[in-house]
């Protein structure tokens, strides 16, 4: 079985058609309301950049504006709905159109969560049920290890107890279909997930950041089985619209306001997304994955950090050089030094 990473940072991402949403993002998270596209090669670039990590190119989009430098925001939640040009959600943050919608995935930033929090064990899911990939880090493994990963295990889950069937409006929707049966999987999965973080929620107090990527391919599905005018398709879109929004909110709540949940809808990807596996001992002995040759990187995450201290202490050190100087040569030494003074009365005195 093919792997999807599970991260505990909790940033809440969705993708509709073409087009990203931010369901919930904290005040000191700036996301500017506007028509900016936004490229899908650069949308980890811009979840990174939302938890307040370095990237290795400049973000050019003024969708996103700079925040504070020590508030950064606990987990990141980034939600790919597959097979649909848009979702009616009833609240959200911003919306961006999505241009260029290659696959992509948030392995840079979960493997800056590893490298950075490696002590903290921070959580790492990403998850894509229809295919049944699955990767988790840190305590992800713990909190998520009961969570239904194949078609098999998840179908189980509708029949018992606590199952999404009981509380969904199905309407035209089957419970026999493989279709229908797919996506009600993938929203039993977002239900179970909400339900294993509020009985972990300790986990959204510690400090380590979150990471939560999931990709959702049910209502392709049905796009492909009954079409996108069927009772069936429009069914389920109205449902996962008003899932992904509950899901947004309570793991907006669960992080105590502190989460960026985002929504992505891509009706159609460009390419053909392959991942490949890896191990997780294996970023610890590799330095930079993007190289063959294993060579280190050029400067790591704290280049900037550094730099910017040694500059202003430059600075601030210049500045009082200067201002000492300047009074030394101004001074008065009948008025302002001890020394002189007390030399004058001497003399006087004499």
């Amino acid at each position: 079985m093919s792997r999807c990473c599970l991260l505990g940072l909790i940033t809440l991402g969705c993708v509709q058609g073409d087009s990203l949403t931010i369901l919930q993002a904290p005040e000191y998270v700036s996301f500017q309301k506007g028509d900016w596209p936004i490229s899908g090669e650069k949308i980890p670039d811009m979840v990174a950049l939302t938890m307040g990590f370095s990237v290795q190119e400049d973000l050019s989009w003024p969708g996103l504006r700079a925040g504070p430098l020590f508030q950064r925001p606990r987990a990141n939640v980034l939600v790919v709905v597959r097979g649909v040009d848009s979702l009616a959600l009833p609240q959200s943050v911003a919306s961006y159109p999505l241009e260029n919608p290659v696959p992509f995935t948030l392995d840079s930033v979960a493997e800056t969560v590893h490298t950075l929090f490696a002590e903290d064990t921070p959580v790492v899911l990403q998850l894509a049920p229809s295919e049944e990939r699955l990767y988790m880090l840190g305590k992800a493994n713990a909190v998520f290890e009961d969570l239904p990963v194949t078609l098999q295990q998840i179908r189980a889950r509708l029949s018992q107890d606590g199952s999404v069937l009981a509380s969904l409006p199905l309407n035209s929707l089957s419970r026999n279909a493989e279709a229908d049966l797919l996506f009600l999987s993938e929203v039993q999965v977002l239900h179970d997930i909400t339900a294993l973080l509020q009985r972990h929620r300790h986990l959204a107090k510690d400090h380590s950041p979150d990471l939560y990527s999931l990709e959702l391919s049910g209502l392709e599905e049905l796009g492909r089985r009954y079409g996108q005018d069927s009772s069936q398709y429009q069914d389920a879109t109205a449902i996962l619209a008003n899932v992904l929004q509950k899901f947004g909110e309570d793991l907006f709540g669960l992080y105590g306001d502190s989460a960026v949940v985002e929504v992505v809808t891509v009706k159609n990807f460009e390419v053909p997304l392959t991942r490949k596996s890896r191990s997780i001992l294996e970023s610890k002995q590799i330095s930079n994955p993007g190289s063959p040759y294993n060579l280190a990187y050029k400067y790591n995450f704290e280049y900037a950090v550094i730099f910017n201290i040694v500059l202003w202490l430059m600075i601030i050190l210049a500045l009082a050089v200067i201002v000492i100087s300047y009074n030394l040569w101004n001074m008065d030494p009948g008025y302002d030094s001890i020394i002189y003074r007390m030399t004058n009365q001497k003399i006087r005195l004499d």
